[in-house]
């Protein structure tokens, strides 16, 4: 392979939580200049029709829970160092913000490996643009003074004296893909001493035509949404500001919707690519 020295810097930026208006202008400059678009499958199809470069090869490096079909994290960063190593403009777009719940580090250190230059882009997380259109402001006065994100898509990701100290806590918790294991945040939080009297709100496909929120008590989740299956991407807010959703939700919501605003992945299209 011959590599241009005229090295350019990869980019890696944020596309929002799925609202295509919720992109910035500097993502959208930069997808209309770029060689290369490898996207993330929690990134709207409306952003890549309207603003990515018409001559851009775009490769759908895609994520999913439990599924095959999955990009394996060292494909993307193969990709990223070959194309950039080539003289390509690589634009690496993520669901979100690049830098919450997601594998920056490792591509970033990837590029550093071969003193690729990269900017990082911020985009609307998905905590923000979730409670934004839910109609529930994450540190509302006299409800919360601090918010927290984590994430319990590991079971073993949150230790006993943690759990206590989450169960006790008034700061706002917002878990990223948790939609899985809701049923045992749920338990482990009262187990733990959490005020059954809480309020909880589970919010699907957050800032699509498709986002469907789920709101209670967390002493009544168990009763009415345990075994839930939820859609994908699922957040969920915890604290005293889930229960002014009821007051303050703005988006109308299509009741009992399973359309699914996002593909499932499905193949591996970097082995296409690489064919």
């Amino acid at each position: 392979m011959n590599f241009n020295k005229q090295i350019q810097k990869v980019i890696f930026a944020g596309a929002g939580p799925g609202d295509p208006e919720l992109i910035t202008l500097k993502t959208v400059r930069h997808l209309k200049d770029a060689d290369v678009i490898i996207t993330d499958r929690l990134v709207s199809e409306s952003i890549l029709d309207l603003h990515a470069n018409s001559g851009a090869l775009i490769l759908h490096a895609g994520k999913q829970r439990k599924k095959e079909g999955s990009t394996p994290q060292h494909i993307i960063n193969e990709l990223l160092v070959e194309y950039a190593l080539q003289g390509k403009k690589v634009v690496r777009l993520k669901g979100g913000d690049v830098s919450v719940f997601s594998n920056l580090l490792d591509e970033l250190q990837a590029l550093n490996r071969y003193d690729i230059p990269y900017e990082i882009v911020p985009g609307i997380t998905a905590a923000c643009g979730a409670a934004a259109y839910a109609g529930i402001p994450l540190t509302a006065r006299n409800h919360a003074q601090a918010v927290r994100f984590l994430t319990l898509h590991k079971n073993e990701t949150i230790q006993p004296a943690y759990w206590k100290e989450l169960a006790g806590t008034e700061d706002t918790l917002v878990f990223y893909m948790s939609g899985d294991n809701a049923d045992e945040l749920t338990n482990q939080l009262l187990a733990h001493g959490m005020n059954p009297l809480t309020s909880l709100a589970i919010i699907e496909q957050a800032t699509t035509p498709c986002q469907k929120v789920y709101s209670t008590r967390i002493h009544q989740y168990g009763k009415e949404f345990a075994n839930r299956t939820y859609l994908s991407p699922t957040l969920i807010i915890i604290g005293s500001v889930a229960g002014l959703h009821q007051e303050l939700k703005w988006l109308p919501e299509t009741e009992n919707n399973t359309e699914l605003y996002f593909k499932p992945v499905t193949k591996n299209k970097e082995q296409e690519v690489r064919a």
